[in-house]
């Protein structure tokens, strides 16, 4: 008996072609946009996380190598007088290498742009780790350098270069040490509230009897 004959093709899957104005093309382009969409979205987080944990690693080398915390003054310092110039000495390379007369390069007009921008920041008001933060600081140690999910957890506050001595709490973190920190502190603040509420409501008890010993004569003539 004669073997049974094969297909033609070599038993292959035929792939399916779809109509291009049909539903099922149509869902296919929509997926396929999606993921490149998705793909896109995950490589400009990926490259933001990065700034950030580069961002958060200067400020991780700027804390005095022993424990403790900085000074609203020192955090000033650290922001203005390193932070911000730490693109100066590339900038007045760029200066120096540019031939009279010559327009800027593109590296350089960059840097100055980029300079304008975070002072502006500075001043009007830039979001910071609490350095001045015992607490904060401890766990900002514990940084592995790496995570900057780990970052987000923690107390951030804004200052500026216009009112140094302002500080503003932008966040008081997520982690538990200092939530229940925030928790505590909340319920001092609202045992001392009714403390000073229970002491408005009776000001008389705390007058000597003699102050009200004329007022009493006088009612009793009446």
């Amino acid at each position: 008996m004669a073997p049974p004959a094969k297909k033609a093709g070599g038993g292959k899957k035929k792939e399916k072609v779809f109509h291009p104005n049909s539903r099922k093309a149509g869902q296919l382009v929509r997926t396929q946009l999606r993921k490149s969409k998705l793909a896109e979205q995950a490589k400009e987080r990926s490259k933001k996380q990065g700034t950030q944990v580069n961002i958060y690693s200067f400020f991780y080398h700027a804390l005095p190598p022993e424990s403790g915390e900085l000074s609203l003054e020192e955090l000033h310092y650290i922001v203005k007088d390193v932070w911000l110039a730490r693109h100066d000495q590339e900038l007045e390379e760029e200066k120096a290498a540019r031939r009279k007369g010559r327009p800027k390069s593109m590296r350089e007009m960059k840097l100055e742009e980029q300079k304008l921008r975070e002072l502006e920041l500075y001043r009007t008001g830039m979001e910071v780790l609490d350095l001045t933060h015992p607490t904060n600081v401890e766990l900002f140690r514990k940084w592995d350098q790496k995570e900057a999910a780990y970052i987000q957890q923690l107390r951030f506050i804004r200052i500026s270069s216009s009112a140094p001595e302002t500080v503003v709490v932008s966040r008081i973190g997520q982690h538990p040490l200092l939530k229940r920190e925030e928790e505590l502190k909340k319920q001092a603040e609202a045992e001392e509230q009714a403390e000073s509420m229970d002491t408005d409501e009776a000001p008389l008890l705390l007058e000597p009897p003699s102050r009200f010993s004329s007022t009493i004569q006088t009612m009793d003539g009446a």
